[in-house]
């Protein structure tokens, strides 16, 4: 029973959906180490399992070996004894040539009893032996399993890598467009535009107070030619346009 749930556990093993697992998944990257660790930790609870099951066959073989061998050497002792048996009593001595009889019955005895535990030893040596190459076919799958799983961990690892770099770029992207450095830079250009006019505004008005003061400087020659020409009269004098006249 004992082997046949260890057989039971490695073919149920063995036949996981590794993708349906990932599906349920909610950390990829920590569920997939978490399933390697898992799946090592359980495939190293096999191979000791299926060693001691190994070890066991192996006991089972060197004492089936051992009867065997036993069984022939009682065999060679009983064939001695009832030669000695046949050489005592052709000399006439029967009651020690039944002495070697017997003796060669009782190792034909052991013999008997030695054939028979190798004999009933066989099935059980046969079965342990299919069992034990299940269990070897059993971890070669789990090995290969585990293989595919290492390898779809990594595929799976990068996949997720790669999408973290696009969700990030992507971030990037919709806090430039929130942000458009393009309205920035008119804001900018709309301030300097504003302060290019100011310089403007004040160098006219600074031309316009110039031209006021040349004007009240030639209202002021005006006025003095004014009075000039006024005391001329006065005077009897002719004015200067009056002469050149």
């Amino acid at each position: 029973m004992a082997k046949q749930s260890i057989l039971g556990r490695i073919a149920q093993m063995a036949k996981a959906n590794i993708n349906a697992l990932l599906d349920s998944a909610e950390d990829p990257k920590m569920m997939l180490d978490q399933m390697v660790r898992d799946y090592t930790s359980s495939i190293s609870e096999a191979e000791s399992a299926v060693a001691q099951t190994i070890g066991n066959l192996r006991l089972l073989e060197a004492d089936y070996a051992e009867d065997i061998d036993n069984a022939a050497n009682w065999g060679r002792k009983a064939l001695a004894a009832s030669r000695k048996a046949d050489e005592v009593r052709a000399g006439g001595n029967a009651v020690d040539a039944d002495k070697f009889d017997n003796l060669a019955k009782v190792a034909l005895g052991r013999q008997l009893a030695s054939e028979k535990e190798s004999t009933d030893a066989a099935p059980t040596i046969a079965s342990q032996t299919a069992v034990v190459e299940q269990l070897k076919r059993g971890l070669d799958a789990m090995r290969t399993k585990l293989s595919q799983l290492s390898s779809k961990r990594d595929e799976l690892i990068a996949r997720s890598n790669t999408a973290d770099a696009q969700t990030q770029v992507q971030d990037a992207i919709k806090s430039i467009d929130l942000t458009d450095p393009t309205s920035e830079i008119s804001r900018f250009e709309d301030k300097i535009r504003r302060q290019e006019a100011t310089v403007l505004g004040r160098q006219e008005l600074a031309a316009s107070s110039l031209d006021a003061q040349f004007e009240q400087l030639d209202a002021t020659d005006d006025s003095v030619e004014l009075d000039a020409r006024l005391a001329a009269l006065k005077a009897g004098t002719p004015t200067p346009s009056a002469i050149e006249q």
